[in-house]
């Protein structure tokens, strides 16, 4: 910029990151220079800087008064985290027209250092939306009398980190979700989905792993598929505005009628993208994880699994406390599936998000708007534990309930596979432990543990009867609780 005899007026910090990007957090000291060059001597009032950093939204919705009459109808909101001033040459009077007190600047370039602290509160992450955006700048302004000041605003960028190592963001997410098509009066067989990660937290540049069985019994021809979406949340005057947009997806293959598809670790990538706001009053930005089935002419089946996009990547495994490393093992357990190890852990957030990534956004949704018509609400996501015990030998059972043990092994979550045992003999499963009591007082008394992939599955019960002296009620939950009784008489 040249006004008068000043050739330029720049802006630089100290602190840069590997891509030369200002990053910065809570706490931390925001230093550089100002930079100006002027082509011959100049006398001046006065040169500052204003450090700034807030949080706001911005968005119209238009109203219907009545009587053909309509208006728009504005809301904003906004947060200040800091406003920090100072003067580096000069007073700081607002007098610019003033001739007292003027400092001489002779010709040539030069560099005046300002530096200030960030406050020790939680700072909302860097952020542009299309509805808010959460911004951090230095502006300086140089004042001489009687020409308008010039002037030069540079941001810079901070980061509340989020630490993906906590235990919370460690534990993995899962469900299952099973529908059955109907048409009219006919009714076709269910299409089940089982998916799971191995934790909620992540940072851009990582693959998420996804272990998945889907099950097609239906008599439509369905395609599974999973999305990462980003929800934008906007809230003032007591109003909340949510923008969703895609950030990855992966595609399936195309399941027939009585076909299955395992998904055995199929990676997702994470592209540069913000991290998750979670701290602001006013925007907030969150992730999930949609794994779900494509029925053509129905709604989709899905599975809402959220996740956490973090600033600090996951320590390598062996870094790990044991009780940690002990759980990463047993969480894939559900699926008889191992991780690979990991070898390294993977790249910073500034590695892998550059100042262009950041800024330039992401394309809304349009492809997949077929999902609104899905979406009813926020789904249960839950933190998955194993306490399933292993299975007995099979020599504790063998010669003294051999029945028993072949109905547990014929046992396969398909209540029609399970054949009655002989009379006089009552069963009972509870909690992953099946116990036999003989009624003709020989007292046999053994107990076969189960284990099932399924984990927190969905519950259900019927009852079946085979006579008038025969009844036969079944109370089935997939995972820890797990109950089978059986009377005959």
């Amino acid at each position: 910029m040249v006004l008068g005899k000043v050739k330029s007026l720049t802006i630089s910090f100290d602190c840069l990151s590997n891509r030369n990007i200002p990053v910065y957090s809570s706490g931390d000291i925001v230093s550089g220079r100002i930079g100006l060059e002027v082509t011959g001597e100049i006398r001046v009032k006065a040169l500052k800087i204003n450090a700034r950093g807030h949080a706001k939204v911005r968005w119209s919705e238009s109203r219907n008064a009545g009587s053909n009459t309509a208006y728009t109808q504005n809301y904003t909101e906004e947060v200040e985290y800091f406003n920090h001033k100072d003067v580096l040459v000069g007073h700081a009077r607002d007098d610019d027209n003033s001739e007292e007190g003027l400092h001489t600047i002779h010709s040539g370039r030069h560099e005046y250092a300002f530096s200030f602290e960030l406050p020790q509160i939680p700072l909302a992450t860097s952020f542009e939306g299309k509805h808010g955006s959460v911004r951090y700048w230095v502006k300086a302004e140089l004042h001489r009398p009687w020409l308008l000041p010039v002037k030069l605003k540079k941001e810079f960028t901070v980061f509340e980190h989020i630490d993906i190592n906590t235990p919370s963001l460690l534990s993995p997410q899962a469900g299952t979700k099973e529908k059955t098509l109907c048409c009219w009066l006919c009714t076709s067989g269910p299409i089940s989905l089982s998916a799971k990660i191995e934790r909620k937290g992540y940072i851009p540049g990582e693959s998420i792993q996804i272990f998945a069985e889907i099950e097609n019994c239906s008599s439509r021809m369905v395609v599974p598929k999973a999305t990462i979406y980003q929800t934008q949340a906007f809230y003032a005057k007591g109003k909340m505005k949510e923008v969703r947009q895609l950030v990855a997806n992966l595609r399936g293959e195309s399941l027939s009628s009585g076909k299955t598809e395992t998904w055995n670790g199929k990676q997702l990538k994470i592209p540069p993208v913000s991290p998750s706001i979670l701290d602001c009053s006013i925007i907030r930005v969150e992730y999930s994880l949609m794994v779900y089935v494509d029925i053509p002419g129905a709604v989709d089946l899905f599975l809402n699994l959220p996740l956490v996009i973090g600033t600090i990547p996951l320590h390598p495994f062996g870094t790990r406390t044991s009780s940690v490393s002990s759980q990463g093992s047993m969480d894939m357990n559900w699926l008889g599936l191992t991780l690979p190890e990991r070898l390294e852990a993977p790249p910073s957030y500034a590695e892998v998000v550059t100042g262009e990534n950041r800024q330039s956004g992401l394309a809304p949704v349009t492809a997949f708007d077929d999902f609104q018509r899905a979406l009813q609400g926020p789904l249960f996501a839950y933190i998955q534990e194993f306490r399933f015990l292993p299975p007995p030998l099979y020599s504790e059972v063998l010669h003294e309930v051999p029945w028993l043990l072949h109905h547990a092994i014929s046992w396969s979550c398909r209540p029609g596979r399970f054949l009655l045992p002989p009379p006089q003999q009552t069963i009972t499963l509870t909690k992953g432990h099946l116990s036999c009591n003989n009624q003709d007082s020989s007292k046999v008394n053994r107990v076969i543990r189960f284990s099932h992939w399924f984990s927190h599955s969905y519950s259900f019960s019927f009852s079946l009867s085979v006579s008038l002296s025969l009844s036969f009620p079944l109370y089935v939950s997939l995972g820890n609780i797990f109950v089978f009784s059986y009377c005959y008489r």
